[in-house]
């Protein structure tokens, strides 16, 4: 959450000439209601269903650049869908950085709670290791410009495609 995924995303799909897909995006605009919508109604296990399938339509597919949400790694069957499916990248971003593009985001539902520092400290401790162990490529996103994260993520996963 707030690492930059879907920026990234979009200028990655550009570079490599391939489709861009937001899974967020998508279930959005299938469902026509917004994510802290679908938590609203559903909670977050219901969210959670919906996003897994959805994790699993969009990891069959070619030729797309794929930003899931910052929760995907939650289950273990995103986990291994993204795994075993994609090139996956983990944007690692410091506390502070994501602190600082999320402080003042009224849209995130897991930040909507009294102390939404400490709660983005905690998701990211429950979750580090889990983007860890999914990810094929692991980019450190802190005092990179996104153009040069672009050319990172680019030179890197043309070594994963080699391998």
């Amino acid at each position: 959450m707030g690492a930059g995924k879907t920026t990234l995303g979009r200028q990655l799909a550009r570079r490599l000439d391939k489709r861009f897909v937001d899974a967020d995006h998508e279930l959005e605009g299938r469902l026509g209601v917004t994510i802290p919508t679908i938590f609203e109604i559903e909670g977050e296990a219901g969210f959670r269903d919906r996003e897994e399938a959805i994790i699993d339509e969009l990891t069959q597919m070619s030729g797309v650049v794929l930003a899931t949400g910052g929760g995907a790694v939650l289950r273990p069957e995103n986990r291994e869908l993204l795994h075993t499916r994609t090139v996956c990248v983990f944007l690692d971003a410091s506390h502070d950085l994501l602190w600082k593009r999320l402080r003042r985001d009224r849209r995130r539902p897991l930040l909507q709670v009294a102390d939404p520092e400490a709660r983005l400290r905690e998701l990211s401790a429950e979750r580090d290791p889990l983007y860890r162990e999914t990810a094929h490529i692991i980019v450190q996103a802190d005092g990179l410009s996104f153009g040069r994260l672009v050319d990172e993520v680019v030179r890197r996963i043309s070594g994963e495609n080699g391998r």
